[in-house]
């Protein structure tokens, strides 16, 4: 009899979703106006956009004389005479490391083309690959690194290996619909080549800025040796390169994202109501007006995104440690208000609407809390099986470059793999983020409106919905079960403070 009562109160709460989201829905395309409206359209975050040019100018003028000071004459530029208190002075030279960064490029564009070459017929067969691949790879490589007496990295490896395999474990329930909307997000990508062919330039562009980090990188790499200064620096670089890099991923994500989202709410990219010129308005919106959002965005992001996928999944597999419980939820609660002003979907109403960052991730958060669709996100594990192929991309160009090193230089192998690793990682994540930007186009669009997916995708739509009311059904019953546990703790208290 409860059950049914349960099934039948969650269906109703799914109605009333569903009238809200098109009440939701209507109400604020009439208060900000039609998508990609130049009136709507103003310069945001125009202090990050600051930052971040300033950056790149400086990074440039540093990367180009660390690199010259090492081409092809040793201390060409006499700084090492300001360095020799700090580190060992090396008689290396730039041309000596530079090739080998060459190699991580190309083998990470490689990768990133082949990816998107084989979108439509084999990108599902990739993920699945990606899960169940990337557990070994860490671990044979963990295997290297103590076998070439590297026992940190090793050890760093070996534990990220097991953090792969638990958070798998974890969430092995949930891949059957986690590759559904993979599968649909690539159908929907499929059928816009011209976002694939904005993917391709922004590798490009990519690429030409990673010849330039990478021959500041290789000067450094020969400027000194078994000193903690070269390794501070490169870590200042790397951190350089991945705001950069997810700049641009997040800047392609905004210009594809808004494409997608334009496509489900007019039904057709060759819909008459389609706005003219979509994609090149997506574009120059994203590299101007919302470039400031974007750079804001890109620091914070990734981090809180990948913090709360293992915090989610650890705390599915705590138990009844009610010690450990109640720590891990502080952290969980504390990562989810970080998520409120920190989420991926941020850039979908960046691109539509122009909004900053900060109000474009409370309203997408708002609208998944106020509409029920936050369960069904949390549920759905997309965005950490493409970062899983982003991963195991960057470990294959490492593995290409550090191969080649060992060969050569037996002491740079780590030095020198670990920052090809991370330029891999950058540009296979270029060629990713074309279907994660497609998945959250979806789902703001099942927020705002069911009847958007269900004319593009009645099979699927019944999907999500199935599982969505499967979701809220599971959260009622959680919630009907804490409070029965904290009622019956608390009668026990009482009972043995006043006993009768």
């Amino acid at each position: 009899m409860s059950d049914s009562n349960s099934s039948s109160s969650s269906s109703d709460f799914v109605s009333v979703t569903t009238v809200n989201q098109n009440v939701g829905r209507s109400q604020r395309i009439a208060d900000g106006g039609q998508p990609f409206s130049p009136e709507s359209r103003h310069w945001r975050d125009v202090f990050w956009l600051g930052i971040f040019v300033i950056h790149m100018v400086g990074l440039g003028f540093v990367l180009t004389v660390l690199g010259l000071n090492r081409f092809k004459k040793s201390d060409r530029l006499n700084i090492d005479r300001y360095t020799d208190r700090f580190w060992e002075n090396h008689p290396g030279l730039t041309e000596n490391y530079w090739p080998l960064y060459a190699v991580a490029g190309g083998v990470g564009t490689l990768l990133g083309w082949i990816w998107l070459l084989l979108l439509g017929s084999r990108a599902n067969q990739m993920m699945k690959v990606s899960v169940h691949i990337l557990t070994t790879y860490l671990a044979v490589i963990s295997v290297l690194c103590f076998w070439c007496k590297q026992f940190f990295w090793g050890g760093a490896f070996a534990v990220g290996a097991a953090l792969q395999f638990l958070y798998v474990i974890s969430v092995i329930d949930r891949l059957p619909f986690t590759m559904l909307v993979l599968q649909k997000a690539v159908k929907m990508v499929w059928s816009l080549p011209e976002v694939m062919r904005v993917a391709y330039a922004f590798m490009l562009l990519m690429l030409l800025w990673m010849g330039i980090w990478s021959f500041g990188a290789a000067g450094v790499v020969a400027s000194s040796r078994g000193d903690l200064g070269r390794w501070w620096l490169l870590v200042v670089l790397s951190i350089s390169l991945f705001w950069t890099g997810a700049v641009l991923c997040n800047t392609v994500h905004v210009i594809v994202s808004g494409m997608v989202f334009l496509v489900l709410i007019h039904g057709d990219r060759q819909a008459s109501s389609m706005p003219p010129n979509s994609l090149m308005k997506s574009l120059r919106y994203a590299v101007t007006t919302s470039f400031g959002s974007i750079c804001y965005g890109s620091l914070f992001t990734a981090a809180i995104r990948t913090l709360r996928w293992e915090i989610r999944g650890v705390r599915s597999k705590i138990g009844n440690n009610e010690c450990l419980l109640c720590c891990v939820d502080f952290l969980f609660h504390l990562v989810e208000t970080l998520v409120r002003f920190f989420n991926k979907y941020a850039y979908v109403q960046i691109a539509v609407s122009g909004k900053g960052f900060n109000r474009s991730a409370r309203d997408a958060w708002e609208l998944f809390q106020s509409t029920g669709v936050e369960a069904l996100v949390a549920y759905d594990c997309s965005g950490a099986v493409l970062l899983m192929g982003t991963i195991l991309g960057g470990l294959i160009t490492g593995t290409c470059s550090g191969v080649w090193t060992w060969i050569k230089w037996t002491d740079r192998v780590i030095m020198v793999g670990s920052t090809a690793m991370l330029m891999g990682m950058i540009l296979v994540g270029l060629a990713m983020v074309v279907v994660e930007s497609a998945v959250t186009s979806i789902y703001i669009c099942y927020a705002e409106d069911p009847l958007l997916i269900r004319r593009w995708d009645a099979e699927f739509f019944s999907q999500m919905s199935e599982t969505l009311h499967q979701r809220l059904q599971y959260r009622s019953a959680r919630a009907r079960e804490v409070l029965t546990h904290n009622h019956n703790q608390l009668n026990g208290h009482m009972q043995d403070t006043f006993p009768i």
